[in-house]
């Protein structure tokens, strides 16, 4: 595993290469390393199963900031969803990390963003976090280039017809 720390740079630019690129990437937080395996990809207002789609609220600001932070948020009122800002500061998109296969500190494999956050810990708290700095809670560069295939998101009743779910095969 390589322990450097992908830049702001990388989180900068179009969602839908983000997504893609990220599959393969290691994320890290706390004593958990796992090699992203699933991911899915939100971009802007006029995608309609964004979160920004009503606008700048206080949940979403973060998407609005700079790319490269944690957005983590709360669903069913049970389950955390770890998400990546992408694009430039004002233009609210990000990246939900599905999946993992943990390798640190046991070999799993976490389907699922809220099994993903629960295992992890990962938490409100942990919202609007910057990572491109701490290598307690980042993504690290990877050299693992896997096939991957592209699919409707899931869990959404709108924009179901965008291919923006990518999943290592």
């Amino acid at each position: 595993m390589s322990n450097t720390i992908l830049p702001r740079s990388f989180y900068e630019r179009d969602t839908l290469c983000v997504a893609k690129d990220l599959l393969g990437k290691v994320l890290k937080f706390a004593d958990y390393s796992g090699v992203i395996n699933e991911v899915e990809a939100y971009i802007g207002q006029a995608d309609s199963a964004c979160h920004a789609v009503r606008g700048y609220t206080t949940r979403t600001a973060v998407m609005f900031g700079a790319a490269g932070f944690s957005y983590v948020y709360l669903i069913y009122g049970i389950h955390h969803c770890l998400n990546i800002v992408t694009e430039r500061e004002g233009f609210p998109a990000a990246v939900l990390i599905r999946g993992i296969d943990l390798y640190r500190p046991v070999h799993l494999s976490l389907d699922g963003p809220g099994k993903l956050c629960k295992k992890l810990n990962i938490t409100k708290k942990n919202n609007q976090m910057n990572l491109t700095q701490c290598h307690d809670f980042c993504i690290y560069d990877s050299s693992i280039q896997l096939e991957y295939i592209a699919t409707s998101r899931i869990g959404i009743r709108v924009s179901t017809d965008k291919l923006w779910r990518f999943k290592i095969i």
